[in-house]
């Protein structure tokens, strides 16, 4: 029997990295804070996702894992499966859980079709319900040339047109528009709907609490490579900065994150035994104390991390990747010209004095809010908005005896 509560169901195909399942958790937990009763499910292949902790009202289905190979194909994560077999698992549990689950509205996150075509049956059977579909989207995907090959490749565009009623990008309109230059019908245009960037907040379990740092009162400049998995190269150019110094640098503290490989891990940990100012944390759950007491930030320019440093206003200094993507090195160089943050592009690497300048220079850079732009951190609002006006839709459809209380 349908349960006349309102439910959500979120689908994350990734399973390395922390971007989506971070993401996905954000809207998830800010509409459960703004609808008393919606239950919202998220279906996850992040092997960690049990590491996180979730609001009364979220939980999680996961699904087998699986991981991107360098030659593009992909292989399970755990299972001793080949990825065919893997993938029929996961669409099975993936299309269960959503007959089953009854949602109001399928939130599907950045890949149009899911993995390799995943969530396709899930999509065609929830279109003959009365369940909104909606895709949602970062504000940057990639450089628009190979965006448009990939989504020729799978056939991305008859989804857009037929099988989605909407498509959300996390974003404002006007700094980053990750269909631009794509070539979408004006009906799945029309579809398009930006939020802002989706703002993130102090975990009520860390509010009024001692700032979490191995520095004490002194100020202090976080380092994050987000996941971790590619961000090797930008660790090792502020440690190089630090071993090598020349000029008085802030105390750092590195959060390597858990996809970081284990030598690296090893590697750091031993290379900041030897500095008095630098520290490594291996993970955190909630990264978010020592983003809000940080006296700046050094980032890689994933979607997350960049959300993060508005909703904290810190200065930053962004060390984008260009490789497998170039989504960050694009949302680094708008958020430069729009006078967010400064950029130091990957390619210098390791030029140690370029690295050590910027980060003596980072903590007097001004703070994301003095560049002026407006409406930057509206998302989360926007979305509990519509989702409200969805609900209200719902309701007015059904029949008197069966109208709920949202």
């Amino acid at each position: 029997m349908r349960s006349d509560s309102p439910k959500i169901l979120i689908y994350s195909h990734d399973s390395f990295g922390l971007g989506h399942l971070r993401r996905c958790r954000a809207i998830a937990h800010a509409l459960v804070g703004a609808f008393d009763t919606l239950s919202v499910m998220i279906l996850s292949g992040s092997p960690i996702i049990g590491s996180f902790e979730f609001r009364s009202r979220v939980d999680f289905v996961r699904i087998p894992g699986v991981i991107k190979l360098r030659n593009g194909e992909y292989t399970p994560l755990s299972l001793h499966l080949n990825i065919e077999h893997t993938l029929e698992i996961r669409a099975s549990i993936i299309e269960h859980t959503a007959k089953v689950f009854e949602p109001d509205i399928f939130i599907v996150d950045k890949e149009p079709l899911g993995l390799r075509g995943e969530v396709v049956p899930t999509l065609k059977a929830l279109k003959e319900t009365n369940t909104r579909l909606v895709l949602g989207l970062r504000d940057v995907m990639d450089d628009p040339e190979i965006l448009r090959e990939e989504w020729d490749r799978k056939n991305v565009y008859p989804a857009l047109e037929t099988l989605y009623d909407e498509i959300w990008v996390y974003g404002p309109d006007g700094i980053c528009d990750p269909l631009e230059d794509i070539p979408l019908s004006k009906a799945a245009h029309d579809k398009l709907r930006f939020t802002g960037y989706l703002k993130r907040d102090l975990p009520d379990n860390a509010k009024n609490q001692p700032a979490p740092s191995p520095f004490g009162e002194e100020p202090y400049i976080l380092v994050t490579p987000g996941g971790g998995g590619d961000g090797v190269e930008m660790v090792d150019w502020v440690m190089r900065a630090y071993e090598a110094r020349n000029r008085p640098l802030f105390p750092a503290l590195v959060i390597l994150g858990p996809f970081m490989p284990a030598a690296a891990v090893q590697d750091f940990t031993e290379r900041a035994e030897q500095l008095r100012d630098v520290e490594v944390i291996r993970f955190t759950p909630q990264i978010e104390p020592y983003l809000a007491h940080a006296t700046a930030i050094v980032g890689m320019g994933g979607y997350n991390t960049f959300c993060e440093i508005l909703s904290f206003d810190k200065p930053t200094l962004m060390v984008p990747r260009i490789i497998p993507r170039r989504e960050q090195a694009i949302r680094a160089d708008r958020a430069e010209k729009s006078g967010l943050l400064k950029v130091l592009p990957i390619d210098s690497y390791p030029d140690t004095d370029l690295m050590e300048t910027a980060l003596a220079e980072l903590p007097d850079l001004p703070a994301p809010s003095a560049a002026g732009v407006q409406n930057l951190l509206d998302g989360l609002d926007l979305i509990e908005m519509r989702v409200g006006e969805i609900f209200d839709e719902s309701r007015a459809s059904r029949p008197a005896g069966q109208l709920v209380n949202f």
